[in-house]
């Protein structure tokens, strides 16, 4: 079994004992403890002790966001937002890319190209606007101005 980061597992005690459950019920709405998922990592054996930012940091993730299905509602809890007291408020935004119920489901090659890609599509045809068509930006990329490159 490889080994997981400390984010992944985060992520995985998440999912399992908050996310998945309230999928499971119906709610559309969920709250998470920065606190309570400290607790609940610190109780494995081999997870270090006061790591709060990396569990402020996870509850706030794109990843687990786009896993689980989910937006953020809000983020109670001082400015930096690395607390114990935080607790962040959830909306289910779309479908999951965790199977409720069972084990993740993992996205298949094809579909996280597909999705980066388009990513990527999208920010190129900003810039390539904003230059004022292909040309200009051909024009743009090849000038000889540091600052402008």
């Amino acid at each position: 079994m490889p080994v997981l980061k400390q984010s992944d597992r985060v992520r995985e005690i998440v999912i399992s004992r908050y996310v998945r459950p309230a999928l499971e019920a119906g709610g559309s709405r969920l709250s998470i403890r920065a606190r309570d998922v400290l607790r609940d990592a610190e109780a494995t054996e081999s997870f270090p002790r006061g790591r709060t930012p990396l569990i402020c940091n996870v509850l706030q993730s794109q990843k687990l966001l786009r896993d689980a299905g989910l937006e953020i509602e809000s983020v109670e809890g001082p400015p930096s937002r690395q607390s114990r007291t935080v607790v962040v408020h959830y909306r289910v935004a779309g479908p999951a890319r965790i199977a409720v119920g069972s084990e993740p489901v993992s996205e298949s090659p094809a579909d996280r190209a597909h999705r980066l890609t388009e990513k990527l599509r999208g920010l190129l045809k900003d810039e390539i606007a904003a230059h004022g068509g292909a040309e200009g930006f051909i024009r743009w990329v090849r000038s000889d101005e540091d600052d402008e490159a």
